[in-house]
């Protein structure tokens, strides 16, 4: 199997949710994103006398600061909520061990809102690589009361990734008695962190919506990072496929075996470049040829025998030829789901015939029927020889993008709908649901046993389909909608622009946070890094336009208009379009968008195509323009339509074909020229039906 590039899941942008520590001490960690509630392990079976041991706090020195020379204090996510609070001291009669004091934090919570506080503790740039567990000792206070549970949490700094803010590790420890108890936690299993060094800060944290006990105390002493030897399992585990494996072996190795891969895929272009000079002068003509190019392109790149897209095929620079090329034989099931969406809008615009349909659909059904699952739902990545997982996460947006193309497909073709039905209904969403800060969790590591660290918190990205698909079958509630971000707090220090009037304002009787960004006059809510793939790839779908005009639909046009704008006017390119997509200098994948319309933003760089497709919805004229534009200023088309960037400034051009990103160029196109057809097969689904009335109420930059 060849992984040709490193590129993100297809849920590349969001991961910022509410901040855990938003609003706390100055001094405290604040504006990470924010984690779930991970499984606990409780007094997990590791040596008692570990190899190494680091104490960051016994509290047995007079005052609070820690042995790392670290100062601390109490937090508090309100600080003016008179219900809210948390208060420490040190206490010399409930000890662990003999000697010295533990730490005594007494906390309330207010059980009419969503409230939050704790301690942090500050630990001075720790390098704790040579170490794999946090351990301290956790009793109940039996006087004051006590919740079962709290979070432990350490923050990083991390400027790369957020400008001004952190990244954390975190863990919930339940179980907490009022007995003296150590809990040892594999850092392995805090999965926000990926290095243990330049460490900012320790975080006890208490919360209204963890339990039902809002007011108590517990007793901590002997906080430590020790070295056990046995770190246990991590994320950055692959997943065993064995039978792939011997199968690369029988033919000679995986590089070797890439002809025997290659001949798996249901066609091979014959020519690199397209001719210019064939391509129609109207406009619908035009983007019919588009259209019919991509889909034989979706339709080759695809496993003949099991009807599973290849996630991405790369071709040399001067040649389509299959020794220069390397095929990726393994697929996301965000590309099946945009495959058999394909299927359905090629049967659509006629590309193929029904039976032609059925059979395509059929064997990627029957594929995925025989793939290995969990709690009804699919793993990442899946091998497309084999058909093993080639992936130990379960992600919620990508099978929510499956749960599309289930829905779409048993709308588009009746005798299909029992097998999708059953597919639909045996995945229940409430397993992703954090209902603590009551947004969906990023996914689930199977092989851990715990939640991913990050959630997806903001609003206008392309998770929000997701949320929709959750609410809509009933397994999260509609109150999730409106805990979405629509901004961020204004000192938050990463964010791009600043947000106007970012008040608490009541939709549909549900209260939410409102605020707008506003560049050169346009007023609209900003998605995570200002890309296309976030702010339209949920319109491939729905109808924005139509069922939210004031909300989603509005700020789908501004987004496209600013993409434009930004890209031609501030940067001086001659296209535009940036988005997720290949890199051209290299062979990997990258996040590329317009600054001012993402919280964060991510850099500009590299236009791709699929941006000024998607574009097609909201600004067709100048889409269709800007696609053209490409075609004439960059050798950017071949015999399966558009390659995956380009740089436009030295033109170079990455050659390769993603099957997510030419799905989203096919759809978007069969939508132009169909009538809305994907969007009108969504919106026919109960799921759908019952979810997207929601969208009609709220105005963005309005109470």
């Amino acid at each position: 199997m060849i992984f040709a590039t490193s590129r993100f899941l297809p849920t590349v942008c969001v991961f910022v949710l509410i901040a855990f520590l938003s609003g706390a001490d100055a001094n405290a960690p604040t504006n990470a994103p924010a984690a779930t509630n991970a499984p606990v392990l409780t007094n997990a079976p590791t040596a008692d006398v570990p190899l190494k041991r680091l104490v960051v706090d016994d509290f047995d020195r007079p005052g609070i600061q820690n042995n790392l020379g670290g100062d601390a204090a109490t937090w508090n996510y309100d600080p003016i909520d008179p219900k809210s609070s948390c208060t420490y001291n040190l206490d010399a009669q409930t000890k662990h061990g003999s000697e010295g004091n533990s730490l005594h934090l007494v906390y309330r919570l207010n059980p009419n809102k969503s409230s939050q506080n704790g301690f942090w503790m500050n630990l001075n740039h720790l390098d704790a690589r040579d170490y794999d567990h946090l351990e301290l000792w956790i009793k109940g206070d039996s006087k004051l009361g006590f919740a079962k549970s709290l979070k432990i949490e350490v923050n990083q700094p991390n400027p790369d990734l957020l400008p001004g803010g952190t990244i954390k590790g975190s863990y919930g420890i339940q179980g907490i008695t009022d007995e003296w108890q150590r809990f040892r936690i594999p850092l392995n299993m805090m999965t926000g962190i990926g290095t243990w060094n330049n460490l900012k800060t320790l975080v006890i944290g208490f919360h209204s919506r963890r339990e039902k006990v809002t007011q108590g105390a517990v007793f901590i002493d002997d906080i430590a990072f020790v070295k056990t030897g046995d770190p246990g399992p991590s994320i950055r585990d692959r997943a065993p496929y064995p039978i792939k494996r011997a199968w690369e072996q029988a033919h000679g190795g995986e590089i070797a075996s890439q002809p025997f891969v290659q001949r798996r895929l249901a066609g091979w272009p014959t020519n690199l470049l397209a001719d210019k000079s064939k391509f129609p002068k109207n406009d619908r003509k035009f983007l019919m040829r588009v259209a019919r190019d991509t889909w034989t392109g979706l339709d080759s790149l695809c496993d003949k025998e099991h009807r599973l897209p290849f996630d991405q095929v790369r071709f040399g620079k001067k040649s389509v030829h299959p020794a220069e090329s390397r095929a990726g034989d393994y697929a996301n099931i965000t590309d099946i789901a945009l495959y058999m969406l394909s299927v359905t809008a090629a049967y659509d615009l006629k590309l193929i015939t029904h039976e032609e349909a059925l059979e395509r659909l059929r064997r990627t059904l029957e594929s995925l029927e025989g793939m290995e699952t969990y709690e009804g739902f699919f793993y990442n990545y899946y091998d497309t020889t084999t058909e093993e997982r080639t992936s130990n996460f379960i992600s919620f947006l990508d099978n929510a993008w499956l749960t599309s193309g289930f829905m779409v497909v048993r709308q588009a073709f009746p005798e299909l709908s029992p097998r999708c039905t059953k597919l639909i209904d045996r995945a229940n969403f409430k397993f992703f649901y954090d209902d603590v800060d009551q947004v969906m969790n990023h996914g689930f590591y199977v092989h851990m046993k715990c939640r991913a660290e990050y959630g997806y918190g903001l609003l206008y990205t392309e998770s929000r389909i997701g949320s929709l698909i959750a609410i809509g079958k009933g397994d999260v509630p509609k109150e999730h909608w409106f805990q979405l971000m629509r901004t961020f707090p204004s000192d938050t220090p990463w964010q791009s622009l600043t947000p106007h009037d970012r008040k608490v304002k009541t939709v549909d009787g549900y209260q939410t946070i409102g605020g707008w960004y506003e560049w050169n006059n346009f007023k609209y809510i900003p998605s995570w890094g200002g890309s296309l793939f976030e702010a339209l790839m949920p319109t491939v779908l729905v109808d924005e336009k139509k069922d939210g005009p004031e909300n989603v639909g509005t700020n789908d046009v501004i987004h496209a208009i600013i993409q434009r704008r930004y890209a031609l006017e501030t940067l001086k390119y001659p296209v535009w379009g940036m988005s997720p997509c290949s890199m051209t200098s290299t062979d990997g994948y990258a996040e590329y968008g317009v600054k001012v319309l993402g919280t964060r933003g991510y850099k500009a760089g590299v236009v791709t195509p699929h941006a000024s497709a998607l574009a097609l919805y909201v600004t067709p004229t100048e889409a269709i323009a800007n696609l053209r534009n490409l075609i004439e200023k960059y050798d950017i088309y071949g015999q399966y339509g558009f390659y995956d960037a380009v740089d436009p400034v030295s033109g170079e051009v990455a050659y390769k074909y993603l099957a997510l990103d030419q799905g989203m160029i096919f759809l978007a196109l069969a939508n132009y020229l169909d009538h809305q057809c994907v969007q009108k097969h969504f919106a026919s689904d109960p799921i759908a039906q019952k979810v997207l009335p929601m969208l009609k109420n709220e105005n963005f930059t309005s109470h």
